[in-house]
């Protein structure tokens, strides 16, 4: 998946929860880490938020990515237990 057809999604999604996006990096195997950040601080729901920002936008069958959303305040790692563990 390209950073291109990515961003414009990303930077919508952000935008609606105040946020703004810190750094967005894809590896040749479709491993997708997003940083995202906003005053105050973004937190669990802003990432999620995001991340299924992203899942309604690209079918992972077809695209076959994995998607994390993390923040300054809660790593990608952090973010993905919180999110199993909402579920």
């Amino acid at each position: 998946m390209e950073k291109t057809e990515l961003q414009p999604v990303l930077e919508k999604a952000a935008a609606e929860r105040a946020c703004t996006i810190v750094q967005l990096d894809v590896d040749d195997d479709n491993n997708i880490e997003v940083t995202i950040d906003k005053e105050g601080g973004a937190d669990l729901a802003d990432c999620e938020y995001v991340h299924r920002a992203v899942l309604a936008a690209f079918d992972r069958d077809i695209e076959d990515y994995a998607l994390t959303v993390g923040t300054a305040g809660i790593s990608s790692e952090e973010a993905d237990e919180l999110l199993a563990n909402e579920k």
